[in-house]
């Protein structure tokens, strides 16, 4: 298939199309399994971010999860009611806030143990396919942001 042929504007041949039904089936299939802990995807992903690397403040988390401070700042302060993370001014720059997890936080990532191999179940894929589909994600990403 030549590129510039009306062919070429098949959804069903478009990359992008794929990507974006996958990634909607993937968070869509996480949704019951967060719901018993308590978090969305994207509360889920920054926890992941925090219970590794916390404490850190909020520009290195939205670098981590690539996201812009106006989707990060409202998802911090869900955290921060629900007791998971605690937001304070940082000690050597009063401009920046430092995020880190509560006991609530870190008991909470115990519940979570569970969820990769929930969603590695659902998904059905051989660990090696599941890590080439990341390695090739990443390398798309990377790619794109350039």
């Amino acid at each position: 298939m030549k590129l510039d042929s009306l062919e070429s504007l098949d959804i069903d041949k478009q990359v992008c199309f794929a990507l974006y039904s996958a990634s909607n089936a993937l968070t869509r299939a996480y949704r019951p399994i967060l719901e018993q802990i308590d978090l969305t995807y994207l509360q889920y992903m920054t926890m992941l971010v925090l219970w590794k690397k916390a404490p850190m403040n909020v520009k290195d988390i939205g670098a981590d999860l690539k996201l812009d401070s106006g989707t990060l700042t409202p998802l911090l302060k869900r955290l921060e009611q629900k007791g998971l993370i605690e937001r304070k001014r940082s000690e050597t720059d009063e401009r920046a806030r430092m995020i880190t997890v509560t006991e609530q936080g870190i008991a909470l990532r115990e519940q979570a143990m569970s969820v990769p191999n929930s969603i590695a179940c659902k998904a059905q894929l051989a660990f090696e396919d599941a890590l080439t589909l990341k390695r090739i994600c990443e390398q798309l990403t990377n790619n794109l942001m350039e």
